[in-house]
């Protein structure tokens, strides 16, 4: 059975220390760089989202104008005529 040494204690703890420092410092690096990516092709997709639905508005609106057959009235029922009786 091998029993742990204070020197591999230590170099094990100056292991986590430099990959902390290592991480952390190459998260300030990038970190700024990838959020402003994300933020950019977010704004890109909601632009064409936006177009998108507003072409389809759009065409809709000029579909639904240009049709030959005229608006039919909402109907509620049928008319009826009411005659007083004495």
């Amino acid at each position: 059975m091998q029993e742990a040494d204070l020197r591999g204690v230590f170099k094990t703890l100056l292991y986590i220390i430099a990959i902390y420092y290592i991480v952390k410092f190459l998260a300030r690096l990038f970190l700024p760089v990838i959020a402003k990516k994300v933020v950019e092709k977010a704004t890109q997709q909601f632009q064409e989202q936006a177009q998108q639905q507003q072409q389809n508005a759009q065409d809709n609106y000029n579909s639904s104008a240009k049709s030959d057959k005229p608006r039919e009235t909402k109907k509620v029922g049928e008319y009826i005529d009411y005659e007083e009786i004495d």
